[in-house]
């Protein structure tokens, strides 16, 4: 199993960056796909989730507005589009997959990318 980040960088206060995520060895439509972020000293926290066909999307309020969550499960890639960055956007940023199975018991499949480091500075 393999996430692969990319598309990090270092970007000016309201710029923009896409960050993408390619999946390998697990089946991608078949899983919820986020991404997370931490900063220095502070936990890692969830920017946005997508379910496994994207019919539902959820975000972070402090995103709400500037970040678009998106997947091509032909690619197997999951993507975040991040405009108006700010700041406090500054952190690396991890995706995220995660199955839950219930039946016959219940099972989760959760996996990491290694990272990619988002920098918004002047």
């Amino acid at each position: 199993v393999q996430l692969v980040e990319s598309g990090g960088g270092f970007v000016q206060p309201g710029g923009s960056l896409r960050l993408s995520c390619a999946a390998s060895g697990f089946t991608f439509s078949s899983y919820a796909m986020s991404w997370y972020r931490q900063s220095p000293g502070k936990e890692r926290e969830l920017v946005a989730v997508i379910t496994s066909t994207g019919g539902m999307i959820n975000y972070a309020d402090s995103v709400k507005g500037r970040f678009t969550i998106s997947r091509d499960n032909a690619k197997n890639t999951v993507y975040l589009q991040m405009n108006s960055l700010k700041l406090e956007d500054t952190a690396v940023y991890y995706c995220n997959a995660l199955q839950i199975v219930l039946v016959p018991k219940r099972v989760e499949y959760d996996y990491w990318g290694q990272g990619t480091q988002v920098t918004v500075s002047s």
